[in-house]
């Protein structure tokens, strides 16, 4: 089992010079069991492909810097936020393996400044998102706005992701695609800003545990995902079996589950993780159009320190983006109407049940700070079943809303919550 080290390959640690080929000659070169080694330095790299029975060790100071050329990244097909289509590959892909293991200190920096600025210009009000919204068209910018992700594991199996950091993703920073059997331990996600640019996402994937990583990002720290419309309802891909345990959610939007629902998502715990500063604590979102369902979720020994929304459960999540029409010229991009199949009637209501939540606490270090212990919405014709939250003490500014379920349970639960629900607080888009 050989130490391959790039830079033998030629690959140049001057964070300007152009090392994709070296490094994936690095790659190529590797025999099974064999170690590819990015060495402290600065590599200047689009995207790259491992194979199976392999080993990427990012050594203490070596980082991996995206190109921001989109030309770097070839177009390949994949899952985009719950749609499969051809798009930018990653900074790093791991697509069709088995037995692979990427780990050390080393990071892996997007460099995505110039993808977010596209997709919302400097305000993050401009952009292309701008420009579609005045359209009508918000339900399909973040599909056309075509922005590299920084790790993605795609129909593979026996993955092991450990102890580098990743930062500063184009778009999503890990996202774990149509797989199995995949670990994630000792991560660090850091993405201050960014459109989308979610922490960690598992999608229609079985035997994910995600355990002792720290996430600080611009949307969902943590989401476990099963695809979006009638095609995903139809290959019935479900995310199931995962375990999300003793890590640590700093800004961002919490762990959650959904809003691509319609493979489904069954069999999930969380446990034992910690919230500080974050805007979501637990999170179930979907909407109208999604269907499948949310199942036998298990959420306990949570501690929170200054969330907005401890527990925010909605089944009709951000309309201008849920929804779309149908395009009538059949010109338009294939994403296009795929987005626009929605799964209709009552089968696209998404079934959620089963959900235990224990052993909570949730304070405020400063009491003034905005904070609302409730906020969930379920829908009349379909509401969430068997909902149970025991042993939780929640300190909030306000209680919130609780509707659309049956089945509800509360066993030794306690709020502090002195002012009242205001509607304003009823929204939250990420």
């Amino acid at each position: 089992m050989a130490r391959i080290n790039i830079i033998d390959f030629a690959a140049v640690p001057d964070a300007t010079s152009l090392s994709t080929q070296a490094i994936q000659r690095a790659i190529d070169s590797a025999s099974a069991g064999d170690t590819v080694l990015i060495p402290a330095g600065r590599f200047l790299t689009g995207a790259l492909f491992l194979k199976s029975e392999m080993t990427l060790e990012l050594a203490k100071d070596a980082m991996l810097l995206g190109s921001q050329r989109l030309e770097d990244y070839p177009d390949i097909p994949t899952r985009v936020a719950g749609i499969d289509m051809v798009w930018p590959a990653a900074m790093l892909n791991i697509n069709h393996c088995r037995n692979v293991t990427v780990c050390g200190s080393g990071t892996f920096d997007g460099q995505g400044a110039v993808w977010w600025h596209k997709f919302w210009g400097d305000d993050e009000n401009s952009g292309m998102l701008a420009d579609y919204t005045r359209r009508g068209l918000r339900w399909v910018v973040d599909y056309d706005c075509r922005r590299p992700r920084n790790v993605v594991v795609y129909e593979s199996e026996c993955v092991t992701l450990e102890d580098f950091t990743s930062q500063d993703s184009g778009f999503w920073n890990l996202h774990v695609c149509y797989s199995k059997q995949v670990n994630l331990q000792r991560l660090r996600v850091m993405n201050a800003t960014g459109p989308s640019t979610d922490g960690i996402d598992i999608d229609s994937s079985q035997l994910v545990r995600v355990e002792s990583c720290t996430v600080s990002c611009n949307d969902d720290n943590i989401c476990v995902k099963s695809g979006r419309g009638a095609e995903a309802q139809q290959l019935g891909r479900t995310a199931r079996d995962i375990i999300i345990r003793d890590c640590t959610l700093l800004k961002g939007s919490g762990i959650t589950l959904g809003s691509e629902t319609s493979g489904g998502i069954e069999n999930v715990i969380i446990e034992h993780n910690r919230f500080s500063g974050t805007g979501v604590g637990f999170r179930i979102k979907s909407a109208r159009n999604r269907g499948g369902w949310i199942k036998n979720i298990v959420v306990r020994h949570l501690k929170m320190e200054d969330v907005c929304y401890p527990f925010m459960l909605q089944l009709n999540w951000f309309p201008q983006y849920s929804y779309s029409e149908q395009p009538a010229d059949t010109k338009q991009p294939p994403h296009w109407r795929k987005l626009a199949s929605g799964v209709t009637g009552d089968a696209g209501l998404t079934r959620v049940e089963n959900i235990s939540i224990s052993h909570i606490s949730s304070s405020l270090t400063q009491p003034a700070a905005f904070s609302r212990a409730f906020f969930v919405e379920g829908t009349p014709e379909n509401p969430i079943e068997q909902l149970s939250f025991s042993d939780i003490t929640l300190q909030a500014q306000e209680f919130g809303k609780i509707a659309g379920v049956t089945n509800l349970r509360f066993e030794r639960v306690t709020v502090d919550a002195p002012a009242m629900t205001r509607e304003e607080h009823d929204a939250y888009a990420r």
